[in-house]
């Protein structure tokens, strides 16, 4: 019994990625529903295309890749496209971290030069982000809906609906062929929350943190979606 009671603490103790994704971005929409609140009280709407916080964008971008690698090598080719489009934000980031740690600063600039649509822009770079967060979110939404459902089609189904319609033939069937490899759900839960499925109480209280999660980063995906429509760039196919 005093086993079992030592690994249930350990368990609460430690936490998954998920979780810590769910502190961060709770305090960090708090802390921006407070910043647009202070500067746009009389024009409720107008702080839609005011911020992206670069920090949170990336620090999400980066979950994201952790999600895939406990995926497994199946998700090479996604993985790839995300690190090089956070590498490509953070190199004009570091240029000047003041001004960039607004997203949007960026996206102004390369649209007022001319340069969004351009294929290595950093536009394009935050677009294809955003479409692979809308991934996580509907693979994650789709899993603690639909857990005892073969994993295969969860996460086909994920992409079917965020990335393939933007993605060329190539990228299509690299995906396919990655599709047929992804882990059974046992073994994603495992990876991904860090806890064992057997037990009902951790089953329910992932089922919790993942509908946590997706509604926290539902909104903030929304409201870059919306910043990207209102620059004309939100429906770039892969060049």
């Amino acid at each position: 019994m005093m086993k079992r009671e030592m690994e249930a603490m350990m368990s609460l103790e430690k936490k998954s990625e998920i979780r810590s994704a769910i502190e961060e971005l709770s305090m960090s929409l708090a802390n921006l529903r407070t910043s647009t609140t202070t500067t746009h009280d009389d024009d409720d709407d107008h702080h839609v295309e005011d911020k992206i916080p670069f920090h949170l964008f990336i620090s999400l971008c980066n979950l994201l890749l952790l999600l895939l690698d406990k995926i497994g090598p199946t998700m090479a080719v996604l993985r790839q496209d995300i690190h090089q489009n956070i590498q490509r934000l953070e190199m004009v980031h570091e240029t000047d971290s003041s001004t960039y740690s607004n997203l949007v600063e960026i996206l102004k600039k390369e649209v007022a030069q001319g340069n969004a649509k351009k294929p290595n822009s950093c536009t394009r770079a935050l677009l294809w982000l955003t479409r692979s967060l809308d991934f996580s979110v509907e693979l994650l939404q789709k899993y603690s809906i639909f857990c005892d459902e073969n994993m295969n089609q969860i996460v086909e189904d994920a992409y079917n609906i965020t990335l393939k319609p933007w993605h060329g033939w190539i990228s299509s069937t690299a995906v396919k062929v990655a599709l047929k490899l992804v882990p059974g759900h046992k073994t994603f839960l495992k990876a991904v929350m860090e806890i064992n499925d057997e037990n009902p109480e951790d089953s329910l209280r992932v089922t919790q943190e993942l509908d946590t999660f997706v509604s926290l980063l539902k909104p903030l995906l929304q409201h870059i979606h919306s910043t990207l429509r209102a620059h004309g760039v939100d429906r770039l196919k892969s060049t």
